[in-house]
């Protein structure tokens, strides 16, 4: 899967998959608030549009940390011991 080809397949099952989405969306949460932390103004000053996701995915990181930590746990006991 090292062509574009199998990237496309790759996402597309990502989607279908809810595990998969889960898994993705946690890890786009936890990275936004990464990014957010080292270099904030990369992601303030796109609040709206297109890239206000990667601001609104940041917010929820920081702001539901708790949460998103026993989820990012969970889903990690999930895909360690259960797939």
């Amino acid at each position: 899967m090292a062509d574009a080809r199998g990237l496309v397949l790759w996402a597309k099952s990502a989607i279908f998959n809810f595990q998969s989405l889960l898994t993705v969306i946690l890890l786009l949460i936890c990275t936004c608030a990464y990014i957010r932390s080292l270099a904030p103004s990369l992601l303030d000053k796109n609040k709206t549009g297109l890239l206000g996701i990667f601001w609104k995915c940041a917010r929820i990181g920081e702001r539901k940390s708790p949460y998103v930590a026993v989820c990012c746990v969970v889903m990690a006991f999930s895909i360690l011991f259960v797939q």
